[in-house]
């Protein structure tokens, strides 16, 4: 049983039981999942500024805090007991391309070569945290929601905003990934 939870699943399993949070809220208490909010009430919870963005009664989403601590908390489990051993398994198309790019260490799931502490004093360290984080910040507050809130939640209830969104993450990370990061990776 514990290989099972070791190996990624397949799309048929992981797919419908991510699927599947969307009605269980919706039933539980007609809750909205989205990652991106918890942002939010943490800093209404935590800062006395008087900002009118954080004016709301954040208590009764507290759930939404639990929700993404039990996320970090199973991160940590995971990390710690239920790391596959074996080098994360790439296809040896995309293995030839980052080799490259000087990308040859698959033993994380981030290769080491791209996320350190050493990397981020270099050009390309900086713009791929910093100028990244800062991005994904921006487009997340900019569209209104993050990619979990629009696609899962927000496709499910057929909302027209959400398909825009997650449209244009798509073709935002299509992008990136074929146009503008091999041009950041070769930095």
């Amino acid at each position: 049983m514990l290989e099972i939870i070791k190996e990624p699943w397949p799309w048929y399993v992981a797919g419908p039981l991510i699927g599947l949070t969307v009605p269980a809220l919706l039933i539980i208490g007609n809750k909205s999942f989205g990652i991106s909010s918890s942002l939010r009430h943490i800093c209404a919870a935590c800062v006395p500024a008087n900002v009118n963005f954080f004016k709301y009664n954040w208590k009764k989403e507290a759930w939404n805090l639990f929700f993404v601590l039990g996320i970090f908390f199973g991160g940590l489990i995971t990390s710690q007991f239920l790391v596959n051993p074996n080098e994360i398994t790439v296809n040896p198309d995309l293995k030839a391309e980052l080799a490259g790019y000087g990308i040859t260490d698959y033993s994380n799931l981030v290769p080491v070569q791209l996320m350190n502490f050493e990397i981020l004093l270099t050009l390309r360290g900086f713009i791929l945290m910093v100028v990244g984080g800062f991005l994904v910040g921006f487009g997340t507050r900019y569209a209104g929601g993050c990619t979990s809130g629009h696609a899962i939640m927000g496709l499910s209830n057929l909302q027209w905003p959400s398909l825009v969104a997650t449209v244009c993450f798509m073709i935002g990370g299509f992008l990136m990934a074929n146009f503008i990061l091999p041009i950041i990776l070769s930095l």
